[in-house]
């Protein structure tokens, strides 16, 4: 019985993730057919000579602080996964923006760009120069925590506080993981599934423990995949892959001015590359209860709270244990 109740899970599984591939929705390539939790604006920005649209939320509450608060998403994510973040921030007075990075969510995805941390941190400093906003503290996940700490890096007088979230950038994977050119991360994006995104989620995020919310942030990537414009999508999201991998941020950490916290769920083992190495190089990857007190050790001052059996999205895995640190150290 013990042995086949796990082979009865792992079927009920599967049976609920082709129910929920089957009902899976064609989205625009902007998401215009995506309702985002806070209304969404937009700011017309000058790259690389094209006119390119950044969307936003911008998020002040009536019993406004003085104090602001920029949310930066991670790769496989948008704004809209913020939602409880700037729900429980505006409750505390403060004002939030989130936007959407060149490339991702309502933004727009050019057919050719370079992508750098410093092109993200630079609009990022845009919207908040269009904003009237000349102080913040910011706030990255994932992916965002590099573009915060470049953020950072690039305008000391501008942040405030800074915040990472289970940042990726903690190591250098290209010292262990052989380079692939973007063709190559193109072609593994035309390749993707509801089931494939949904596995790498299940495994990677979640360590296999499931929660039924959290089939919406698979459905965002992939309905693209429905999208006759999917090439483009697919085009961007290898492009960003490259620049996660050769601009690494971590030997610059020594660097960061701002008042610094990290959170960081335990259990959560991303990184870039580990299908591309041995086994035995793998297991030396994304240790991140090892890797958050290193970085803590790296950046000045920096404090570490650490969540055990938490993995890569505190802010959507353990909201409560998330949220508590992160408005402490807001009002420090």
């Amino acid at each position: 019985m013990k042995k086949i109740i796990p082979v009865l899970l792992a079927l009920i599984t599967v049976h609920v993730a082709h129910a929920q591939a089957e009902k899976l929705e064609w989205l625009d390539i902007e998401l215009a057919n995506y309702e985002y939790p806070f209304p969404v604006s937009s700011l017309s920005i000058n790259n690389q000579e094209q006119q390119l649209k950044m969307a936003y939320m911008d998020v002040k509450p009536e019993n406004y602080n003085g104090k602001n608060i920029v949310l930066l998403h991670g790769k496989n994510f948008n704004g809209a996964y913020w939602k409880t973040t700037i729900e429980a921030l505006t409750k505390k007075g403060f004002r939030v923006i989130a936007p959407d990075q060149i490339g991702f969510g309502k933004s727009s995805k050019p057919a050719h760009f370079h992508y750098t941390f410093q092109q993200l941190a630079q609009n990022t400093k845009s919207l908040l120069d269009t904003l009237g906003v000349s102080q913040t503290a910011v706030l990255g996940h994932s992916m965002g925590g590099m573009i915060a700490v470049r953020f950072a890096l690039m305008y000391p007088e501008t942040t405030e506080k800074l915040i990472l979230e289970n940042p990726i950038g903690l190591e250098d994977w290209k010292l262990k993981v052989p380079y692939k050119p973007v063709e190559w991360w193109y072609q593994n994006e035309l390749k993707k599934s509801y089931e494939g995104i949904r596995k790498y989620q299940l495994e990677s995020y979640y360590d296999k423990q499931w929660k039924p919310e959290y089939d919406q942030w698979v459905n965002l990537l992939a309905g693209w995949t429905l999208n006759s414009d999917y090439e483009r999508i697919a085009w961007n999201a290898a492009l960003t892959y490259d620049m996660i991998f050769t601009q690494p941020v971590v030997y610059e950490f020594e660097n960061i001015k701002a008042k610094t916290l990290l959170i960081i769920g335990t259990r959560d083992r991303t990184a870039l590359g580990k299908p591309l190495v041995t086994e035995k190089v793998r297991k030396t990857m994304g240790l991140y209860n090892q890797l958050g007190k290193k970085t803590q050790e790296r950046i000045p001052d920096a404090e570490l709270v650490e969540l055990a059996n938490i993995g890569h999205l505190p802010h959507i895995e353990s909201f409560d244990r998330f949220i508590a640190p992160l408005t402490s150290f807001l009002k420090e």
